[in-house]
């Protein structure tokens, strides 16, 4: 989870058959530390995220881009993209809907159409989630076992028919569809928009670094900034020609628009979310 590859790099199978640990020794001290703490999975997390291996930067230097591409020698920080679940969560978490409550029944979010009845006309209807449920964390999204979300479902979530130990990572073109359309990213977009709107200063570029940093915990580079910059300009004077899509993107979803702002500004610094929401910094932990 953390590295993307573990000591042994096929977790689905530690039998005879199975890959042997790079580093035994260290695997054998983390499965004492851990017996020790008494099974504490937080504690072992913290321990591992603390250490100065996994916090080393993780570009491939050109030493080890032929010896060790793989990071076996963890000799760099961890590169991966972020699985579907937490690229949910971080479109939340940046726009301010995430309901942060622990525990509870499980919660239904946005579903297109009535895939549980299309799938099996025997299923109860899909009843969507209202008010704080419908942005609780992916953890408690319900799960239709022949049926799992098809946001998730795009980002390799699997389903629930089997135990799936290591899932698979990769990088179509249907992610960058979901994140620009799916009603929940929409939404998240919109409404870090009028966050970035309101709270990130007098500029348009203090806006756009703003929503920036809301998703990637970085600020944006000079080139980055730029092209930003041009989307921006250029989506405002699309929605200005055609004002009809402008209001038709601002009322995705369930919250409320924020009438201190026009139409055609909500817009396209809604465009421009959706555009950071879709870049590589977000979507990857580096």
């Amino acid at each position: 989870m953390l590295f993307g590859r573990g000591i042994v790099a096929t977790p689905e199978n530690f039998g005879v058959q199975g890959a042997e640990p790079s580093h035994p020794e260290l695997l054998d001290w983390l499965a004492r530390d851990f017996i020790k703490s008494g099974w504490n999975v937080k504690s072992t997390l913290k321990k591992l995220v603390l250490s100065a291996t996994y916090r080393q930067d993780s570009r491939l230097r050109p030493a080890l881009q032929e010896r060790d591409p793989e990071n076996v020698l963890l000799a760099r920080g961890p590169s991966q993209r972020l699985p579907a679940e937490m690229i949910r969560d971080t479109a939340l978490l940046a726009s301010g809907l995430l309901d942060a409550k622990l525990g509870g029944p499980p919660v239904s979010p946005y579903l297109p159409g009535d895939l549980w009845r299309e799938s099996n006309s025997m299923s109860p209807a899909y009843h969507q989630s209202v008010c704080g449920d419908l942005y609780r964390r992916s953890l408690y999204t319900v799960c239709k076992r022949t049926t799992p979300m098809p946001d998730m479902t795009s980002f390799d979530a699997p389903s629930r028919e089997f135990c799936t130990v290591k899932r698979s990572a990769t990088a179509t073109p249907q992610q960058a569809f979901v994140l620009l359309n799916d009603t929940q990213f929409v939404e998240a977009a919109r409404v870090l928009a009028e966050k970035a709107l309101k709270e990130g200063g007098a500029r348009a570029d203090q806006k756009i670094t703003f929503a920036f940093r809301r998703l990637t915990a970085r600020a944006p580079k000079r080139n980055e900034l730029k092209l930003l910059r041009q989307v921006s300009q250029d989506q405002t004077k699309i929605f200005q020609q055609e004002p009809d899509r402008a209001a038709n993107l601002i009322a995705v979803g369930e919250q409320k628009r924020d009438p201190a702002f026009s139409s055609v500004e909500l817009a396209a610094m809604t465009a421009v979310s959706q555009t950071i929401m879709n870049l590589d910094a977000t979507v990857w932990k580096r």
